[in-house]
């Protein structure tokens, strides 16, 4: 009888976190029919672009100089392809994002890091999954000369 009833908390408890996590991704972005999702532009201004393989879509803000470094850029790079493209970056920040807190989260997304360019602006990658996997890929490129590109 207790095995019975532990059987069905943790049924509930399954069913509960798929449902939330449905209706997050329901709120948060819009389903694209082949399990991926659309992402929203997150600032006024930025334009959606999709990554080189198209699995997902990156956005960009600002338009880069013909001549410099950031023209040289595509959504979806690794930050190693970045670095050995166009340099080490001046400072990085990584921070975590709120699915680091979904049980059983699995993808790519539960940290960011940011790094900056002096007189470039800001890129910011996937940092990777809670245990550690995944690769850094580039999701947003913020052309600020200027500086004040942090969303942190």
């Amino acid at each position: 009888m207790a095995v019975k009833r532990l059987l069905a908390a943790v049924s509930v408890l399954t069913i509960l976190t798929a449902c939330a996590g449905q209706q997050q991704n329901a709120a948060g972005s819009a389903a694209t029919g082949d399990g991926t999702t659309a992402a929203a532009a997150s600032a006024p201004g930025a334009r959606l672009v999709k990554s080189r393989d198209g699995r997902y879509e990156g956005e960009v803000i600002g338009t880069p100089a013909p001549s410099s470094r950031f023209a040289k850029l595509q959504i979806g790079m690794t930050m190693e392809e970045v670095s050995t493209l166009i340099g080490a970056p001046d400072n990085m920040i990584r921070h975590e994002t709120g699915k680091r807190w979904i049980p059983f989260y699995f993808g790519n997304d539960a940290q960011r890091l940011q790094v900056i360019y002096r007189n470039e602006g800001c890129l910011t990658y996937t940092g990777g999954n809670v245990f550690g996997g995944g690769s850094a890929e580039l999701i947003r490129i913020t052309v600020a000369p200027k500086g004040g590109c942090l969303d942190t």
